[in-house]
């Protein structure tokens, strides 16, 4: 493995946890995060130079902390980070390649750290992604419909404010939980369809982006096995990334979910998402990710009868709607009434959203000229898929609709 590799490797595997512990010990998430960034920058010339050491994660903590010593010893603030690291009960030591370091995971701590009242509350999602599963600015203003820069300016802002105002690096008490979960579910479940979306799995980030937060999800039920929501949402990620190994050809092809071979589906995790879901539901307290985990369970239900129940799908897409019209919800729902009476009924849901919400949304192409296919105005159908191709960034999923184009093209 090269150095390269194996730095991907460790920013993959221990970014969070790194981050998390040493905001633990300077409260200054914007240090913490230049003191890593110089570790790894660091880890490329030095890995190359004398070889990838036995215990890479331990090796980027020893170098990060000499980082920030040096940062504070510049900037005239070392009081409090130097005598941070004068309590901690590793010293700095000039042999980073230190096999025998270990330190807290405190990933979930820092997640609700971001989530604090103190907080703008419309940043507190995007912090979480950046500071704890480590997606940079552009990607979260993708997400979030902003400008990368008006994002960076927001996150900047953001961090100063834990920093300036001495936030403690600990969980709320337990009446204040509850206030700041929502965020947090937010941020997890933002991070894990990051991971979900990279369908090819040719980076392995990103899966690794999905593992984790699917990890953070079951801390949180740990931490609060009596919220609904907590459970709901570790059932949704669960069905959906049981069927990982069957949304791609063994040659790279994209499947889409009802082309899917349900004998590539993992049994274990939707058995463990049913179970979570039946827990879930046990509290009576019904919530938009139990809403959304049991339209997946409908979905897995196809394992087992071979058939989608689009009745009951188009009802519970009825009641997401109810708690979070997203987009997608709307479009699902669009989906399933097409499949329940007709896709003239399916077309006018479509075509009743506000153009301005759904132009550059390249999964409402999609799904419209999928319908438009049983309509006669072939130039509209044609103009649908021209749309949804332009949209895709996937080469995959842009080749599948490519052939759908055709193959309509050629039956005309």
């Amino acid at each position: 493995m090269d150095a390269r590799r194996a730095a991907e490797l460790a920013a993959r595997n221990s970014y969070g946890r790194l981050i998390a512990y040493l905001v633990a010990q300077t409260r200054d998430v914007a240090a913490a995060e230049d003191a890593l960034g110089d570790a790894f920058l660091a880890a490329l010339k030095t890995w190359t130079e004398s070889g990838i050491p036995h215990n890479p994660e331990a090796w980027l903590l020893v170098t990060a902390r000499h980082r920030l010593i040096d940062m504070a010893r510049r900037t005239q603030v070392s009081d409090r980070i130097l005598n941070a690291f004068k309590l901690d009960r590793f010293a700095p030591t000039t042999e980073p390649s230190l096999e025998d370091v270990t330190f807290p995971d405190d990933r979930l701590k820092l997640l609700f750290i971001c989530a604090h009242p103190a907080i703008d509350p419309t940043i507190h999602t995007p912090l979480m992604l950046q500071t704890v599963l480590g997606l940079n600015a552009a990607q979260i203003a993708s997400a979030f419909l902003v400008a990368p820069a008006t994002m960076s300016q927001r996150l900047v802002r953001a961090k100063a404010k834990i920093r300036d105002a001495g936030i403690a690096f600990e969980l709320p008490l337990a009446f204040e939980l509850p206030t700041r979960l929502e965020a947090v579910l937010e941020a997890i479940y933002a991070a894990y369809t990051n991971g979900w979306e990279g369908v090819s799995g040719a980076d392995p980030r990103q899966k690794g982006l999905a593992e984790e937060a699917i990890w953070l999800a079951r801390l949180c039920v740990q931490l609060l096995p009596e919220e609904p929501e907590v459970r709901g949402l570790l059932a949704l990620m669960l069905h959906c990334e049981a069927r990982r190994e069957a949304r791609r050809t063994a040659d790279g092809a994209y499947v889409p979910l009802l082309q899917q071979d349900t004998r590539l589906w993992s049994q274990p995790m939707m058995a463990e998402a049913e179970a979570e879901l039946t827990q879930a539901s046990t509290f009576q307290q019904l919530g938009r990710f139990q809403l959304e985990a049991a339209i997946q369970s409908i979905h897995a239900r196809r394992a087992i009868t071979q058939q989608v129940d689009w009745q009951a799908l188009a009802l519970l897409y009825e009641g997401l709607i109810q708690l979070s019209p997203t987009l997608g919800a709307l479009m699902s729902h669009a989906a399933a009434i097409a499949e329940v009476k007709g896709w003239e009924q399916g077309l006018a849901l479509l075509e009743a959203l506000p153009p301005e919400r759904v132009n550059s949304y390249q999964p409402y192409w999609a799904l419209k000229a999928h319908l438009l296919k049983h309509s006669p105005n072939h130039s509209d159908t044609q103009q649908a898929y021209v749309r949804a191709i332009g949209l895709t960034e996937d080469p995959a999923i842009r080749e599948f609709l490519m052939q759908r184009s055709h193959h309509y093209n050629s039956s005309i």
